[in-house]
């Protein structure tokens, strides 16, 4: 593996949650030499949002503790599972950031392995062939409250499972006729452990190992010995395979793996307005409600590249959400503000109408060339190096980033920008009123024409003098430059908050280990009810000449409109087509809140809609809004500071914590750790308590497993996490030169490692950290260790 993936030299903060606690503890005790985590999708669909909080958490953990990251392709079941999907997956992953170098692993390659192992344990009497049909087999498992019955099968000799295990590969047995079990234990509280299917027979064509195998492994077998071969050291995975750890432990025992990967959970994320079930997914694309698995309305991560949001705005998403022990919907508020924060500062401001009018000023001859910013003040104003960039990339003085814009006598506005029967303030054109143009001067509206219906088709307006006033700004098009267009309008797929159910903790899983084809049960089809069909508007418009030599995958704001780019799969240099990426502010928001804001009596059906998707996350309140704003003014990330204004106390445990730098991990600290104790009212501390402590952090004196476990401990009693680690000495104490020191003398005392380190094998930089931490007795922060360390392997 490279010594720094490509995702490590990307900006990313540094994780600090109930696993890294964890991670910290087994380097400090020498369980492990290093640390490797893997990220295993099944190759059966394309990635998803949902996919991008695991695999950011899978990756970045490694590279924090300058360990190994593993993407492994978990295709052993052969329904569903192609080498396009395996392809597009690994492409999808690479789009983000991440690389793996040569630690690529394909599971169907070990099958011949499982299968030893199988063999192995029913040599050891721990595992059976069952002959029973399906539903006896259920019968017999018992429920919560009635233990297991043994099948009839169940005593059958070594030899005889034996054979009747190699006649099922063999494939002398139809499918369904037998299945291997692991013999654990019938009466066990665990429903998992009453003897758990490990094989079936399958005919199936496998993408990769074609037809040279009928029976395949279940995924509680296959997947923790599949850790094990590859040295994994924390499986992380979602809190629905709590309770298939279990069998994980056991078959580690069983087989006797040592050292043995350990399984850890973390909570779901769901994400409002949003599906992310393969299944559904994989419906949507079947029965053509969407065009296809990028279509841009899709979760998916290759849509979301077709629809021109970037890498970067989809890892700074993830990095917002957080670690948890408990299940959480996120607000996509906090995606969509991700994405408009990231094209902000790499998004030129150029023109274009959607719906265009015809606008004739009578008294201009000839055009005029105009030079317009393509940036605001506010973006050149935020440049650290007082550049700014230019549709092709180049950075170059802020009065240099500017384009020619023609103003011809014919020019284009927006349908909307003009109202013969203006509401009460209107301050766009109306009949005599006035106007300015963006960056091209102040018109009147002289007169207008319409169509049969009434529709206004031309509108004759007289350019005026300078010194004129006007109400409002609108934006333009010279027709003689324009380039026709098409414009996509991408919205929300559904219109509710929660398509797939009420409560999103209560919905299940759509991996289910226990049955053939993972994937399992009737297909739910009541989401597709709450499909919204205002979700892709197309219009035909123009844009601004200027851009017709701008690369293509330039994305820019169109002033008023919104942040699009060129559809990379159906624009065409004679008919480009602009999809819009995100608008510029919430409207789906803004929409809801002005539903909200009508009287009773004008009620609409969104709005009781919106009630059917209250069980998930209402849409925050103004004062909620504002409680946002003012949080991440602090310094709070936006996930957390979403999470804090919905929850009254969240926020008035806040009141009085330190503004400043330490402000972020406080908010932090009360989402993530402090939560559930706050609520149950058993949290001792306030959070002026915490900014001390959140210093002690940053300052590398404490290491983040004692912040964390002091914090807890602090909460309990009421001493405060500063004064606790005072007392108990356990600051870390350690100075730059001590940690150099320490650094140097591990690796005196193993050359060999260092020379096998220099001769390529980079991934030894997990073991010198493990070794450096145990010399340090775990006052060092692992991410300083690693630093020092590659700065002393790179001088010898």
């Amino acid at each position: 593996m490279p010594d720094v993936p490509t995702a490590a030299r990307v900006a990313s903060p540094q994780l600090d949650n109930y696993i890294t606690g964890i991670i910290e503890r087994d380097l400090q005790s020498g369980k492990y030499a290093g640390v490797v985590t893997r990220f295993p999708p099944e190759p059966n669909g394309y990635l998803h949002l949902g996919h991008t909080f695991a695999s950011f958490l899978d990756f970045q953990t490694a590279v924090q503790y300058g360990g190994r990251y593993h993407l492994r392709l978990d295709d052993t079941n052969p329904e569903g599972e192609s080498q396009e999907f395996a392809e597009g997956i690994m492409a999808d992953l690479r789009w983000l950031g991440w690389d793996w170098g040569e630690n690529l692993f394909y599971a169907s390659d070990n099958f011949e392995r499982y299968y030893g192992y199988a063999e192995q344990l029913i040599r050891q009497g721990d595992a059976y062939v069952d002959s029973v049909n399906g539903g006896e087999m259920a019968r017999l498992r018992g429920d919560a409250h009635t233990p297991g019955t043994p099948s009839e099968y169940r005593d059958r000799s070594v030899e005889e499972n034996l054979g009747l295990f190699r006649r099922m590969r063999a494939g002398e047995f139809a499918d369904g006729a037998h299945v291997l079990r692991g013999k654990i234990d019938l009466s066990s509280a665990n429903m998992k452990l009453r003897d758990p299917v490990l094989y079936r027979i399958k005919r199936a064509w496998h993408y990769r190992a074609g037809d040279a195998w009928c029976i395949y492994p279940m995924y509680d077998f296959q997947h923790p010995l599949q850790d094990a071969i590859e040295g994994v050291t924390h499986s992380m995975c979602s809190l629905e395979f709590v309770d298939n750890r279990a069998i994980y432990d056991w078959l580690m025992e069983r087989l006797a793996f040592a050292p043995r990967p350990h399984q850890y959970e973390f909570g779901r994320r769901s994400l409002e307005y949003t599906i992310v079930s393969k299944r559904k997914l994989r419906q949507l694309v079947n029965e053509g409600h969407v065009s296809g698995w990028d279509d841009p309305r899709m979760p998916t991560l290759r849509a979301q590249q077709r629809l021109g949001v970037t890498p970067e705005a989809v890892r700074a998403f993830a990095a917002q959400i957080g670690v948890s022990r408990t299940n959480r919907t996120v607000d996509i508020a906090v995606y969509e503000n991700a994405v408009r924060d990231d094209l902000n500062h790499k998004a030129p401001r150029v023109m274009a109408v959607l719906d265009p009018v015809r606008v004739t000023l009578g008294n201009l001859d000839e055009a005029r060339t105009l030079q317009i910013p393509y940036w605001p003040h506010d973006v050149i104003e935020a440049s650290a190096d007082g550049l700014v960039a230019l549709p092709s990339g180049e950075r170059v003085a802020s009065e240099q980033a500017v384009r020619d814009v023609a103003l011809t006598r014919e020019l284009f506005i927006e349908r909307e920008d003009f109202s013969a029967e203006p509401p009460k303030g209107y301050k766009r054109l109306t009949p005599g009123g006035t106007v300015r143009l963006r960056g091209a001067g102040i018109i009147r509206a002289d007169e207008f024409e319409t169509d049969e219906s009434g529709n206004v088709t031309h509108i004759h307006a007289t350019l005026l003098e300078e010194g004129a006033k006007a109400g409002g700004v609108i934006h333009w098009v010279g027709a003689e430059n324009a380039i026709p267009a098409e414009f996509r309008l991408y919205d929300r797929l559904f219109r509710v908050a929660n398509p797939e159910g009420e409560n999103p903790d209560d919905i299940a899983p759509d991996f289910d280990p226990e049955q053939p084809g993972h994937e399992s049960g009737p297909v739910d089809t009541g989401f597709l009810r709450y499909l919204n069909p205002d979700s892709l508007r197309v219009t035909r418009g123009y844009v601004e000449g200027s851009v017709a030599n701008d690369p293509h995958d330039t994305r820019y704001q169109f002033e008023r409109q919104g942040y699009f780019w060129r559809d990379p799969v159906d624009s065409r240099a004679d008919a480009p087509v602009f999809g819009r990426i995100i608008t510029l502010k919430d409207a789906w928001a803004q929409t809801q809140k002005a539903e909200s804001s009508k009287p009773k009596g004008e009620s609409r059906k969104p709005k009781a809609e919106a009630v059917v998707a209250g069980g998930v996350q209402p849409a925050l309140t103004p004062e909620q809004e504002a409680e946002v704003t003012r949080l991440t003014g602090l310094g709070a990330a936006e996930g957390d500071a979403r999470t804090i204004a919905r929850d009254e106390t969240l926020l008035a445990f806040l009141t009085d914590a330190a503004p400043g730098e330490s402000f972020a991990q406080v908010a932090s600290w009360t989402v993530n750790d402090l939560a559930t104790p706050l609520r149950a009212g058993e949290v001792k501390l306030k959070a002026a308590d915490l900014a001390p402590l959140a210093e002690l952090l940053a300052s590398g004196k404490v290491t983040t497993r004692v912040a964390r476990d002091a914090l807890a401990r602090a909460a309990a009693s009421g001493e405060t996490p500063a004064a606790l680690i005072e007392r108990e000495g356990l600051s870390a104490g350690l100075g730059e030169a001590e940690l150099e020191r320490i650094v140097a003398g591990v690796l005196e005392k193993n050359p060999a490692e260092v020379e096998a380190y220099q001769g390529g094998k980079t991934a030894l930089l997990g073991f010198f950290t493990g070794q450096v931490m145990r010399a340090t007795q775990g006052k060092a922060e692992p991410g300083r260790v690693a630093g020092v360390l590659k700065g002393a392997l790179a001088a010898k």
